[in-house]
């Protein structure tokens, strides 16, 4: 049994992470950490795990951790990174769900994130958790940075299509658009039901913090810099996320849309949680909510140069914790789909 330690196990990303843990066939929770909410037990704060979650929150405590085998933050930019050189000492492999260890450059994530980075000497060491990118490296890694919801879906979009060089790698769009549940559970006007509900809109256009993550990712794919607009959206819905990605064909001419499907099928055919449409399909998040799985359609409008990618994930599965679980199953050389194997909820 792999025995797992939680920082910070009281918002969005943390419940849900909780949900998946409790079912894992290989895991012993050990201890769930909240300084605001130490004393009480987790499932009444959280009622969904009554019977299944029997732990109490407690104030994180060094000595517990490091009796961990894995340990996730589940905890706001800048936290993790004050307490994971210690752990990493003790022989402890952590798994970061915000974006402490994501991007490699010092000076980007302090202009990112507003703060200097507290350990920039771990940040080459840590493996940016994609596993249909590098699975290898994550086998073997001590520190994992799980990616963010926006670049996993638009990540997944868009590599095939960069892989093959099909692609003006700048010349690319990614119009996103996520539930509410992605901003945190936390006080926020702007995430208030009178004020979200039965509205839509765009935010961050000038500049996001998923922007270097994203770049980051598809720079390493075609070895230069892309070019990318990235708009994110919110919408009024609890879970999910729809990215709408665009991209140019060099040559359309020499490229048909049964070559652009065959293209997907053949990169996701050993993937377990990317499922690629058939040719012609619209992808709905609610067709992987609660799910693992990004799924993924392709389109060439009019048979122009311009294709389009639709790819919906559920942000707190495969754009959080369901990913950080597939992480710790391939770090621990567990079955990959182990404890993740649950089909989305419709409706």
């Amino acid at each position: 049994m792999v025995k797992v330690g939680i920082v910070g196990g009281t918002g969005y990303t943390g419940v849900e992470l909780l949900r998946l843990l409790a079912a894992h066939p290989e895991v012993e929770l050990v201890l769930i950490t909240s300084r605001s909410e130490a004393g009480l037990p987790v499932a009444e704060l959280f009622p969904n795990l009554r019977g299944h979650v029997d732990l109490t929150f407690s104030v994180p405590d060094p000595a517990a951790l490091a009796a961990c085998d894995v340990v996730f933050f589940a905890t706001p930019n800048g936290v993790a990174m004050q307490s994971v050189p210690e752990l990493l000492a003790a022989g402890v492999k952590v798994i970061d769900l915000a974006a402490d260890f994501r991007l490699k450059d010092e000076a980007e994530w302090a202009q990112w994130y507003d703060q200097p980075h507290a350990c920039p000497h771990l940040l080459s060491e840590a493996v940016y958790g994609l596993p249909e990118v590098n699975r290898a490296a994550i086998s073997e890694a001590r520190l994992i940075a799980n990616p963010g919801c926006y670049p996993t879906a638009v990540q997944l979009g868009l590599l095939p299509l960069l892989k093959a060089g099909l692609v003006d790698a700048e010349r690319l769009i990614a119009d996103c658009k996520s539930a509410v549940s992605g901003a945190g559970r936390k006080a926020n006007v702007g995430t208030l039901l009178c004020e979200a509900s039965e509205s839509f809109k765009a935010y961050g256009v000038p500049g996001h913090r998923h922007l270097p993550e994203i770049r980051q990712g598809l720079n390493a794919v075609v070895e230069a810099d892309v070019g990318l607009t990235f708009v994110p959206h919110l919408t009024p819905m609890l879970r999910g996320i729809h990215a709408t990605l665009y991209a140019t064909l060099l040559s359309s001419s020499d490229t048909t849309d049964a070559d652009l499907q065959a293209l997907y099928e053949q990169h996701y055919a050993s993937e377990p949680f990317v499922d690629v449409l058939p040719a012609g399909s619209h992808p709905e998040t609610r067709s992987v909510k609660g799910a693992n799985t990004c799924r993924i359609a392709i389109h060439r409008p009019q048979g122009g140069d311009t294709v389009v990618i639709l790819a919906v994930i559920d942000n707190l599965v495969k754009g959080a914790a369901g990913q950080a679980v597939q992480n710790m199953n391939i770090l621990c050389g567990l079955p990959e789909t182990v404890g993740l194997e649950g089909i989305a909820l419709v409706p």
